[in-house]
């Protein structure tokens, strides 16, 4: 079966989609870049340098340097389906990122977004 053609987009033209949808809804690019980085492992630096090569989703993924251990907990529906039930774990890394950039445009709490408990 051939790879889907969004693991091959460059995750820096996607990013700008997922800034401008944060900034729509009065979110900040720094919101974005702490979900990005909270879900991959990237620090800021690694983030950068990822978007500065225009490394495509595959290789941003491939890179990262360790999924949160609470993605697991990310679930819901993006774009009618339902991100716990995707099959493909890198379609399954891409949906969790759709979903935490919706939940962030949603206006939902910052703490939720990073599935941390109530203090």
């Amino acid at each position: 079966m051939p790879e889907h053609r969004i693991f091959g987009t460059a995750f820096a033209k996607v990013y700008s989609m997922y800034i401008e949808k944060a900034q729509k809804k009065q979110r900040t690019k720094e919101e974005v870049d702490q979900i990005i980085c909270w879900l991959t492992g990237y620090d800021a630096a690694g983030l950068k340098r990822q978007l500065e090569q225009e490394s495509s989703f595959k290789t941003f993924f491939d890179e990262a340097p360790c999924m949160h251990p609470n993605s697991a907990l990310i679930t819901g529906l993006v774009c009618g389906v339902r991100v716990e039930e995707v099959e493909d774990s890198l379609m399954r890394k891409i949906r969790y990122l759709d979903k935490l950039v919706d939940e962030l445009a949603k206006g939902k709490a910052m703490e939720k977004i990073l599935r941390q408990p109530a203090p």
